[in-house]
C-alpha cells in the first residue's frame, strides 16, 4: 500500500439501491473523477461544493446516468487528502463501471479499510477513534452504535 496512490471504493453496502457512493481519495481523485463526468457549462468542481453532473460513457461520451459529485480539498476531509464522492444510483452495474473507469484513469481499488487508515496515518484520526469507527460500522444494535460515540 502507498499512501501516494489515489484510491477508489464503494462506499455505500454491497446490492441494490436508490443511492450508491463511490470515493476516490488522493492527489489525482479530481481529475480521476473529472475524466469520467460531464459538469454543466461553465461549473467546476468546487471544495464542499455538490455539483450536479452526468456520468458518461467513455466511448461514446453518452450519458450513463445523473451524478452528484462533492469535492473536499485537502487537508479538510476524512483522509486529510482530496476526495471526490460520486453519488450515482445504486445499480451494481453502474458502480461497477464508475469504479473500472476510476482504475482506467489511475486510480486503485482501495484496501479494505484503507480510507480510515490514511486519516489515522495522517493524524484527522488517533487510534482509539479508528477503532471506533470499526466498531460503529460492525455494530448490530443502537446501543453498540451509541457506545462509540460516548453517548
Amino acid at each position: 500500500m502507498n499512501l501516494d496512490d489515489t484510491i477508489v471504493a464503494v462506499a455505500t453496502p454491497p446490492g441494490r439501491g436508490g443511492i450508491g457512493v463511490v470515493r476516490l481519495a488522493g492527489s489525482e481523485s479530481k481529475t480521476v473523477a473529472l475524466a469520467m463526468l460531464r459538469l454543466p457549462e461553465g461549473r467546476a468542481l468546487e471544495a464542499n461544493r455538490a455539483l450536479f453532473a452526468e456520468l458518461i460513457d467513455d466511448e461514446s461520451g453518452e450519458r450513463i446516468d445523473e451524478v452528484v459529485a462533492t469535492y473536499f480539498a485537502a487537508p479538510h476531509s476524512y483522509t486529510t487528502d482530496d476526495i471526490v464522492e460520486i453519488s450515482c444510483h445504486g445499480s451494481p452495474v453502474v458502480l461497477h463501471h464508475v469504479m473500472e473507469r476510476a482504475i482506467a484513469n489511475g486510480a486503485r481499488m482501495a484496501e479494505p479499510g484503507e480510507f480510515t487508515q490514511r486519516a489515522f496515518l495522517n493524524g484527522r484520526l488517533d487510534l482509539t477513534q479508528a477503532e471506533a469507527v470499526r466498531d460503529l460500522i460492525d455494530s448490530q444494535t443502537l446501543y453498540q452504535a451509541r457506545l462509540q460515540h460516548g453517548n
